[in-house]
């Protein structure tokens, strides 16, 4: 081979050598800057992550509309999309119960209400009911809906906001400013729902289903919980055991998860009890996002207060 041919081979191999490290390298930066993939287990874990995260994170909530997340389980490809992402947020107090069932990456799992799980209100006397496409079920041996108490919920964005610097401590200061302005808006929440319970504290109320138990004992309700659902009639022996209640709890409000049927609506107002709805936005909402549900909860708790007054 002349000098001259083997020179130039020489300086085309280089070439190739510094093309591939840089096109790694910059491969390798793309990957570093790319939104972290962040599975949730239910929709106010997505709100949280989607506020604390901002651009550096892709929140999936992959169950169903018109599921009950606490209820539903993925499909086998859902899983595998689980088992692959950057982080999987978890409600923890027996909520999904699939995520027992299942291998899941244990470094990559936050349990958002771990630092509080000796809180927990424990279930006594379980019934199995069914609603929705969720089929017959029980809820557990603890009250999951953790979230409706707003000092927990900030509890569980405070480990959101923990594990997502964990993963990108260049993002620090970001993760930190959106969780502040997170938490300022569940604590007024907190403030102003603590002022409309308060103003009547001493007044019984119903509730349609056993998910309000944080609700209850954060705001200090006199409360009892039954277990009906909104879209379907209760049955006779429903309808002895709310008498039975009211004889002892003389309510005059039933707290409800969604809207319920106009004819129960109107069999219930016959024995002085009207209705409010207060929905736990355990899913996606239809319209808005958790913290105007949370208002329009808010808003609709009061109204029905001050109708009591």
């Amino acid at each position: 081979m002349k000098p001259k041919t083997r020179i130039m081979k020489i300086v085309v191999n280089i070439m190739v050598l510094v093309g591939v490290t840089v096109f790694t390298a910059s491969a390798g930066a793309k990957d570093a800057d790319a939104p972290l993939s962040v599975y949730v287990v239910n929709y106010p874990l997505q709100y949280f992550a989607e506020r604390i995260g901002g651009p550096d994170v892709r929140v999936v909530f992959p169950a169903p509309a018109d599921s009950d997340p606490a209820f539903w389980k993925p499909s086998p490809e859902q899983i595998a999309a689980y088992q692959k992402a950057d982080l999987i947020l978890l409600n923890g107090a027996s909520y999904a119960k699939w995520v027992s069932q299942v291998s899941l990456p244990a470094s990559r799992m936050v349990d958002t209400s771990a630092s509080f799980a000796d809180r927990f209100i424990p279930l006594e006397d379980q019934v199995t009911h069914s609603h929705g496409l969720t089929g017959k079920h029980e809820h557990g041996d603890v009250a999951f809906t953790i979230w409706l108490d707003p000092q927990q919920a900030i509890i569980q964005a405070q480990a959101i906001r923990d594990a997502l610097i964990r993963q990108r401590p260049g993002s620090t200061a970001d993760f930190n400013q959106r969780f502040d302005s997170l938490a300022k808006d569940l604590q007024d929440l907190d403030e102003q729902l603590t002022a409309v319970v308060k103003a009547g504290a001493s007044r019984p109320l119903v509730f349609s289903h056993p998910v309000y138990q944080y609700f209850i004992r954060r705001y200090v309700i006199d409360g009892y919980a039954v277990h009906w659902e909104p879209e379907e009639p209760p049955t006779p022996e429903q309808w002895q055991e709310l008498d039975r209640l009211l004889a002892q709890h003389p309510a005059r409000w039933m707290v409800w998860e969604g809207t319920p049927d106009p004819a129960t609506v109107a069999e219930l107002e016959k024995r002085g009890l009207n209705s409010v709805v207060f929905d736990p936005c355990g899913n996606v909402p239809e319209e808005g996002d958790y913290l105007t549900i949370m208002r329009e909860n808010l808003r609709r708790l009061s109204e029905a207060r001050a109708e009591e007054s």
